[in-house]
């Protein structure tokens, strides 16, 4: 029985039971469990046809139309010989192997680390045993996104590392963080691109000054919240005063959840805190310690 017979029927017998609402038809309250009963029916049978939540082959041709007119924000660095990166790594090199002009075609040779530009950290980068890059469940590559908006704070106080207060604020504005998310922190450090020195932003005795996460909230949105990954603008997880000193618990704490991180993130003000999803891609290198990443959100219209 269709949604609409079920209606007309419900109507003819005036069995009619609390506000339903069908489309653009309306029953009004009178209490009879009967037309109830109808309209549940006919409501099921009409998500049995379609296949329910299922995903059907019709299902996701619907999910790929709803998507598709989502905008999308990259949320990834293009990168280059002169990308900001960590204090240990070594300028990327790019030779031209092959033309256009002279062979018929062009070919490059890229040569640099792993963790460039924006990047993905697999639980191998820092733990034997856990995960590498090829080994990273593709589900995860499409996830929910929350953004932690710390980038006031981050303006007053470059050393500022995101709290649990600023954490429940986000709950409470928006609700429980949903299990399986992609947590990403913003903290507007992605405008300081391209420049290494205002990205490290160090002063006279060499000590950098750059946001970062704390153990309270990353056990937090790990343990608790059970969250699938999580990301940032800057190199690193850790606040610049603690890679200062070679200090990286954060980092070696999120990769020791056998869960992976996106380092170097950009246009995350171009994101709401709340509705958005996040596609996250990258090769697939055997044993794979780190590799560049491309990142996109896909924002609702309203």
């Amino acid at each position: 029985m269709s949604t609409a017979v079920a209606v007309t029927a419900a109507r003819a017998n005036e069995v009619h039971f609390g506000d339903i609402s069908c489309g653009e038809t309306m029953i009004k309250p009178r209490p009879n469990i009967l037309a109830c009963l109808l309209i549940a029916a006919a409501l099921s049978a009409d998500a049995a046809s379609d296949g329910g939540d299922a995903p059907t082959a019709v299902n996701m041709q619907r999910a790929f139309e709803v998507l598709h007119n989502a905008t999308f924000v990259d949320l990834t660095h293009a990168f280059g010989p002169d990308t900001p990166h960590w204090k240990g790594f070594s300028p990327e090199t790019v030779t031209t192997l092959y033309t256009i002009p002279k062979d018929g075609f062009h070919v490059q040779s890229f040569c640099h680390v792993g963790q460039w530009g924006t990047h993905v950290d697999p639980p191998a980068h820092f733990h034997q045993g856990l995960k590498s890059v090829d080994q990273i469940d593709p589900k995860d590559f499409l996830l929910r996104l929350v953004v932690l908006d710390i980038h006031e704070q981050s303006a007053k106080n470059p050393d500022y590392v995101v709290t649990m207060e600023d954490v429940k604020r986000w709950e409470t504005k928006h609700g429980t963080i949903p299990t399986d998310a992609f947590v990403a922190l913003r903290t507007d450090w992605a405008k300081r691109w391209p420049s290494e020195s205002a990205m490290q932003n160090a002063d006279s005795k060499g000590v950098l000054h750059y946001p970062g996460w704390s153990m309270p909230v990353l056990k937090y949105l790990y343990e608790t919240r059970k969250i699938s990954a999580s990301g940032h603008e800057t190199t690193d997880t850790d606040p610049g005063s603690a890679v200062t000193h070679d200090d990286y618990a954060l980092e070696t704490y999120v990769l020791g959840t056998n869960h992976f991180q996106i380092e170097l993130l950009d246009n995350l003000d171009r994101v709401p805190e709340s509705g958005a999803l996040v596609m996250v891609s990258f090769p697939k290198p055997i044993d794979g310690s780190g590799f560049p990443a491309r990142v996109v959100a896909l924002v609702p219209q309203s």
